[in-house]
């Protein structure tokens, strides 16, 4: 019997080690190492002057300002989608915050964890406005850009091969060079995430007018972060913090006002969200105000969303899916309770 206990002692001890390493690791490096991609609008892109901005970014952000208090305390590592998941696998970076879907595969083959959705998008085409096209059909035998190791790749061959649509890929490892190529003329069409492709139009084109990205998408694209297995209490901070900014903005706390209402605010749910009352902080070992710094680093999820994609932004998106559940979309945040 005292074998057993000791040996569980020990599976304990060591399952611990491996959920808080991350956690640690940051605290003690002091910076949080986040990977980003680096050149997609609205999501994640270095202006001049190399700082990044962007959805993802701000993510990134938050949990910087959660963790160590400060929301600068980010190095960010520009990903492509080959290489993303390898970096987070191997330890390079802690989080993946780089606009990737989350499938059934990527969840139970590569040895990460999926976070909470932060955006839900769908994969469509942009072409030119001049060459007449009006939905998929007019894209038979067309030759189409591509990025490589995305599921974009994957959906466009079983799109085709399911409606009949024999298309071209022109397949390409770098963003950037996809869009020099489409927006050169090689290609008849461009295909990613419809999001994606309204900041291609917005930042690349030489003149947005000339493009239209087409009202149909052909899949589900539900991004969000990844973490490492085993390391439990650092996914758990990463889903924790997308749920606090969808329950600020459900609450009406921002960035302007979250030091006054956790002051003031006699609201039960406004008090634990903001670290007033319980022990929601401790039992990750952070501060009890740690949502409190997230919040006040960019805003609630409705902030973070306009600022970036929606109609604040160049890229001028609806909320649509993204809206929270009180206003017809799937944001819904788990209580704090």
């Amino acid at each position: 019997m005292k074998r057993i206990v000791i040996a569980t002692g020990l599976l304990v001890a060591s399952c611990w080690s491996a959920q808080a390493a991350t956690l640690d690791t940051v605290k003690q490096r002091g910076m949080l190492v986040c990977g980003v991609s680096a050149g997609f609008a609205g999501f994640s892109t270095p202006d001049s002057q190399g700082n990044y901005k962007g959805l993802d970014v701000d993510y990134c952000r938050a949990l910087a300002a959660g963790v160590l208090g400060d929301a600068s305390k980010v190095r960010y590592v520009a990903l492509t989608a080959q290489n993303r998941f390898t970096a987070l696998q191997s330890g390079e970076i802690d989080v993946l915050y780089r606009n990737s879907t989350q499938t059934y595969l990527r969840g139970v083959t590569l040895g990460l964890r999926q976070g909470p959705v932060n955006f839900y998008d769908g994969q469509g085409f942009v072409v030119r406005t001049d060459a007449g096209v009006k939905d998929l059909k007019g894209l038979n035998g067309a030759t189409v850009c591509v990025a490589q190791g995305t599921t974009h790749e994957v959906t466009l061959g079983d799109y085709g091969r399911a409606n009949g649509i024999e298309w071209k890929p022109l397949v390409f490892d770098r963003i950037d060079t996809m869009y020099q190529t489409f927006f050169g003329g090689r290609c008849d069409a461009m295909t990613q995430d419809a999001s994606a492709l309204a900041g291609a139009v917005t930042t690349a084109a030489s003149n947005a007018a000339d493009y239209v990205v087409l009202p149909q998408t052909i899949s589900k694209e539900p991004l969000g972060p990844f973490t490492r297995n085993g390391d439990d209490v650092w996914t758990d901070i990463i889903a924790w913090l997308h749920y606090g900014l969808i329950e600020a903005e459900e609450l009406g706390v921002t960035a302007a006002n979250a030091d006054e209402m956790a002051k003031s605010s006699s609201v039960p749910a406004i008090q634990r969200l903001l670290g007033a009352s319980g022990d929601l902080g401790s039992r990750f070992g952070l501060g009890n105000k740690w949502l409190l710094q997230a919040i006040k680093a960019g805003g609630n999820y409705g902030e973070i969303f306009e600022r970036n994609v929606g109609k604040a932004s160049p890229l001028k998106l609806d909320r649509g899916l993204n809206a929270t559940w009180t206003k017809g979309g799937l944001m819904y945040a788990l209580p704090f309770k």
